[in-house]
Parts: C-alpha cells; sequence; structure tokens
C-alpha cells in the first residue's frame, strides 16, 4: 500500500510538472501567434539586456520582450495575457531607457516591453494659442527638446537628465528646478493614450476618463502602460544666465531658497547641493564657471566647513541681455551668499538642460557609468528640514564625494492632488537626494554595503523621529510599507488597481501587488 500511495503521488507530482513545463513552453508560441506589427524577442542577450537598469542591483531575466511599433500591439499582447487568467504566471513591464533605479521595469518570467521601439505615429508639434507635442510613450525627453525647438517652443518643466521616456518619467512625477515654478511634469500633461491591464486602449484627460487620466500620472506604472501622452509648451528662451554660490550657513541658505521659489520673476531654475568633505572646491566648477571676484575666489579657504550651493539659472532671449542681467544682479543682492562664492556663466538654453550628458559622456568613457547606483530620494517637509539636515547632514553623512546630494524646495500648489504620487501635507516640502554612485569591490565608504547602510540609517531616523518624509522613486518590499507610504490615499490606490488592473498583470517590478495564480 505504501509502494503503491508513493507511486500514485510521484507520478500525480510528475503530471503536474510535465503540465507546467508545456504550459510554460507553450507560451512562446501563443506569443509569436499574435497578429503584431512589431516582434518578441527570446533570445538571451536580449532578455538579459532588459533585465538590467541604472541601479544595475536587481536582475530578473523576462520570458520575452516585445518591440512593439504602436500602441495596439501593446494593447493585443495585454489582452492576451489578461485572457489567459489567473493559470498564467505572465505579467508585464513597460521599460524605458532602463533609468530604474530597483528593479521597477523588470517582470520576472514575464513580458518586458521595449518603449523605445514604438514610434507610431510621429512626434506631432502643435503651435497656436496653447502649444503642445504628441509624442509615443516611448520617446526620449531629449528628442522632445530637439524638435519642439525647432518651432521655437519647449516643454516648461524637465528632469535634471533627458535622456528618460515620458512614460517613466510621467509614472512617477518628473522633478527638477523648474518644478517650483510649473510643477513637475504630470503637472504639464494634457492628454494621454493608456492602455490598461486588461488590454483596452483608453484616450483620457481631466475632461475624459478624469479617474484613469489621474491615476496613471505618479502610479509607477500600476494602472497602464502610457503609449502617447500631449505634453503643454511655452516659447524656448535662447540663452541661460547660469549662476552658483555657497554658503556655509543652513538656515540662510534654505531661508534664500524659500524666498526664491515664492518670488514671481526672480529665477527659472532653483536647485541646491549639499559639499561634505570636498578639497578644492572652487577649483572643481565646470570649466566655463568664471568667478565674479577672481581674486577673492582664488582666498576662498572652507576650513572643512559644509557648504551649502545654491544654483541659479535664469532664461532669456538674446534680445532681452541687458535686461536680465539687471535682474540677476538685483536678486542677487538680496541674498546672503559668500560674496566670494559668486560664479557665472553664459550657455545656449539647449546645453543647459541636457548638462548632465556630459558628465555621462565622461563616465561611460572611464567605465564608470554602468556601475551600482544605490540612490535614495525623499520630500521633506519644510517644518522639519533643519531637523533633518542637523541629524543627516551632520551626523550621518560623512562625505559627498561619491556623488552629489541635491536639495531644494517645491511648491506644494504647483502638484495637482488627485494624481497618484505622494508627496508631504505641507505647503513647502524639500527634495533632497542621495545620488551616491558605489566603487565596484569596493569595501570603505565608496562601497555599496556602506551606501546601503548609509540610506538605512537615513531611513531610520526619519520614521523614529516621525518627520513626515516621503520616498520619490519609491522602493519598498512589503505591502504593509506601501500601505504605510500612501497612508489615506492606499485605499484608493486599491481600488484604482481594481479597476484597471485586477489581475495584477503590471508593473510587478514596483512589488506592490503581486499576481494571483491558481
Amino acid at each position: 500500500m505504501f509502494l503503491r500511495g508513493f507511486t500514485i503521488l510521484f507520478l500525480s507530482c510528475t503530471s503536474i510538472i510535465i503540465h507546467l513545463n508545456f504550459c510554460l513552453s507553450t507560451i512562446p508560441f501563443s506569443l509569436n501567434s499574435l497578429p503584431l506589427a512589431g516582434n518578441f524577442s527570446f533570445d538571451e542577450v536580449t532578455l538579459s539586456h532588459a533585465a538590467r537598469d541604472f541601479g544595475n542591483r536587481y536582475q530578473y531575466n523576462p520570458m520575452a520582450v516585445l518591440h512593439p511599433e504602436s500602441a495596439s500591439d501593446i494593447a493585443a499582447t495585454i489582452k492576451h495575457i489578461w485572457l489567459m487568467g489567473p493559470r498564467s504566471q505572465l505579467t508585464v513591464a513597460a521599460r524605458g531607457h532602463g533609468h530604474s533605479l530597483q528593479g521597477q521595469a523588470q517582470a520576472h518570467g514575464g513580458v518586458v516591453i521595449n518603449m523605445e521601439s514604438l514610434k507610431v505615429p510621429e512626434m506631432q508639434v502643435h503651435v497656436g494659442n496653447t502649444p503642445y507635442v504628441s509624442v509615443s510613450g516611448g520617446e526620449l525627453w531629449i528628442n522632445i527638446l530637439h524638435e519642439t525647438l525647432k518651432y521655437g517652443l519647449a516643454p516648461r518643466s524637465w528632469t535634471d537628465y533627458l535622456h528618460l521616456t515620458v512614460g517613466g518619467t510621467l509614472s512617477n512625477a518628473g522633478v527638477s528646478g523648474q518644478a517650483f515654478r510649473h510643477g513637475p511634469q504630470i503637472s504639464n500633461v494634457h492628454q494621454l493614450e493608456i492602455v490598461t491591464g486588461t488590454g483596452d486602449m483608453v484616450k483620457c484627460s481631466k475632461e475624459q476618463n478624469e479617474d484613469l487620466f489621474h491615476s496613471v500620472l505618479g502610479g509607477l506604472g500600476q494602472f497602464g502602460i502610457i503609449t502617447r501622452a500631449t505634453i503643454l509648451l511655452e516659447p524656448a528662451p535662447d540663452m541661460v544666465k547660469w549662476t552658483r554660490v555657497l554658503y556655509s550657513d543652513f538656515t540662510a541658505f534654505t531661508r534664500d531658497q524659500e524666498q526664491l521659489i515664492s518670488e514671481e520673476k526672480s529665477f527659472d531654475y532653483i536647485e541646491g547641493f549639499v559639499i561634505i568633505n570636498r578639497t578644492g572646491l572652487l577649483n572643481n566648477w565646470r570649466s566655463s564657471f568664471k568667478p565674479q571676484d577672481p581674486v577673492q575666489a582664488s582666498q576662498f579657504n572652507s576650513d572643512g566647513k559644509t557648504l551649502y550651493c545654491l544654483e541659479l539659472a535664469k532664461y532669456f532671449t538674446l534680445e532681452e541681455i541687458n535686461v536680465v542681467n539687471q535682474e540677476v544682479e538685483k536678486h542677487l543682492s538680496h541674498l546672503n551668499f559668500i560674496p566670494s562664492t559668486l560664479f557665472l556663466t553664459e550657455v545656449t538654453y539647449i546645453d543647459f538642460l541636457d548638462r548632465v550628458h556630459v558628465s555621462e559622456v565622461k563616465l561611460r568613457s572611464k567605465g564608470l557609468w554602468n556601475i551600482q547606483h544605490p540612490w535614495l530620494n525623499l520630500f521633506i517637509p519644510k517644518s522639519n528640514i533643519h531637523h533633518f539636515a542637523q541629524v543627516v547632514f551632520g551626523n550621518i553623512l560623512t562625505e559627498t564625494s561619491n556623488g552629489p546630494v541635491l536639495i531644494y524646495p517645491l511648491n506644494k500648489s504647483m502638484w495637482d492632488n488627485k494624481t497618484s504620487v505622494v508627496i508631504p501635507e505641507e505647503d513647502i516640502f524639500y527634495l533632497v537626494a542621495f545620488l551616491a554612485s558605489a566603487v565596484p569591490s569596493s569595501n570603505g565608504t565608496d562601497g555599496l554595503e556602506h551606501i546601503i547602510s548609509q540610506n538605512k540609517r537615513i531611513l531610520e531616523y526619519c520614521q523614529r523621529a516621525n518627520l513626515g518624509v516621503k520616498q520619490y522613486l519609491p522602493h519598498y518590499m512589503s505591502q504593509e510599507e506601501w500601505r504605510a507610504h500612501f497612508g489615506p490615499q492606499w485605499e484608493a490606490f486599491v481600488q484604482r488597481k481594481c479597476v484597471y488592473d485586477p489581475l495584477a498583470i503590471l508593473a510587478p517590478g514596483q512589488r506592490i501587488f503581486q499576481k494571483s495564480i491558481t
């Protein structure tokens, strides 16, 4: 009886395994049978590439990579997986330029959609009283800039790095030094075309399918894939007056930043960054920067203090140069920076916006671009920024030589509270971004383990001190942590998931929801 029972159990398990393997082996065939203009890839090189991102810490190979030509290819693929129901393990992740940090655009054993393959229809610029550009969700912002400049126009809000896709930044928020004035990129979208988790193609805006429109913006890819977006434009300037000044007093630094973002016609871009244990600082500015007083600048000595750099930009056309010079001088005269550290330059608008790409080219040439990037981005309420700075910049963070630490204020009034993105409750809050790069095989302060430990200490302090901090580009490993992140918005977030992606097919790499498999 024992042998008979064991034999039956063995044969049953074998049958299940054979059935599963058969199902898995038929999936590539069923995907390839779909009538698509694009195509699927199943080769190891393509799958391995889709399992890597800028963070370079998580690598989960998909079963297939879709190279769509149109949104219809994406809709047909998701509809096919939706109709397979919960018996299929397939999930779907949209991958843009691969700049995610923690595997958010990966789909282990699922389908990764190469959004940069999406080219139909082409980019279309519309001029008029309310100019806009209609673009693919897989289009890079740098390409949008080049195209719109042909018409003397440009988007109003940017990220610091332009080699990112539209769908990628709109799924998060899209923040840079212009956000205090124009809001994040998700505040500058007129219309979206979405493929939901049931494979439906839907056009949405504030007037049409409003709930889906707001769900997807800042929705971390949970409710649909952005296949097309209409981005608002404004007249583009020719040049940028670019200024950097230093502070040794954090109170003066934040007071000046907050004053500048409250003024209507101060600057068009305002950011700041922290400098700890950096030597030869003034000699390390970009070579194009010139000190206003070279003699004073050469005598500057930081005395080992933590310094805070305020970075300002004023946009102008060639005809406005004299007026702009006067305005910049007037605004600078009201600030409390260290006088000898005033550095200025003038560059073209496109050179300013694409400034990070210059650093990318240099790092790639040295083999230092495709390394691990354990970044941490936080939104911190204004009321607690001084407590945060005192502990983090004073005790936890020992140096900033392995990557910049950005810090600048944002106006909550420029954010739409109907979207899915989570921000602090106060009218002014700060973005603080720890953009560290880990040196391969290092066991020191520039090594991966040290940086991760440092990030953990920062997060633990924020939670312990109850600072009301929210992560930007958030990453959590459990649904309990996600529930805490969303707070009062969690129930609405779950409800939207049930409506637009009921099988939890989309964006599994965010680790918010898990597909139920039977």
